[in-house]
């Protein structure tokens, strides 16, 4: 397994990963940011190829298997001082806001996943390395992360390697179909 920082030419990987990681939360707000004439994909690939933004190629590093992009990770760090949540900001990220706030300085470990074929054979473990890795050179004494109660596998990787949990909110559906019912705030010290 190799792991690399991702490039601009990854942005179709990366929506991948990302829409994977929260169960279709992305494409759910891709489609109702561009309306019902466009495309939501292309959307997500725009925003993953730009070269700023948390949701941005610089932030991401890929596990590839015998040159197979296999997995994903995608962090940055948190606010330091988060500030009050905009009253116009849509109800179903206000949970993920306020778990995020809860580990202000962290390194924000947003996305980590696998695609099928490629799991049980380690790219989680290595990413989370990778992540801690470069938590601890940029300086960060925790590395934090937001799961779905329905994420068995993932929830018992992130305890087996000693993060523990802090908080759950309530996931706000509203139109978005997923079985989740909590977000689970993780925290990892360092």
């Amino acid at each position: 397994m190799q792991i690399r920082e991702a490039r601009a030419t990854d942005a179709e990987h990366l929506v991948r990963f990302i829409n994977m990681a929260a169960d279709d939360l992305p494409l759910h707000f891709w489609r109702k940011s561009i309306g019902p004439e466009g495309d939501p994909w292309a959307f997500g690939r725009e925003r993953a190829a730009r070269e700023s933004g948390n949701f941005s190629y610089r932030n991401a590093w890929l596990a590839e298997i015998d040159g197979a992009v296999a997995a994903c990770l995608l962090g940055y760090a948190a606010e330091t001082e988060p500030g009050p949540i905009d009253p116009d900001t849509p109800p179903i990220f206000v949970p993920l806001l306020e778990l995020e706030a809860l580990a202000p300085g962290s390194w924000y470990l947003n996305v980590l996943a696998t695609y099928e074929g490629f799991r049980g054979r380690g790219c989680g473990s290595a990413l989370l390395a990778k992540a801690e890795e470069i938590a601890r050179a940029a300086g960060h004494r925790t590395i934090s992360l937001i799961a779905e109660d329905t994420h068995e596998e993932a929830l018992r990787l992130y305890r087996a390697k000693g993060f523990r949990e802090v908080s759950r909110r309530p996931v706000v559906k509203g139109d978005w179909q997923v079985d989740a019912s909590e977000w689970i705030l993780f925290l990892k010290d360092l």
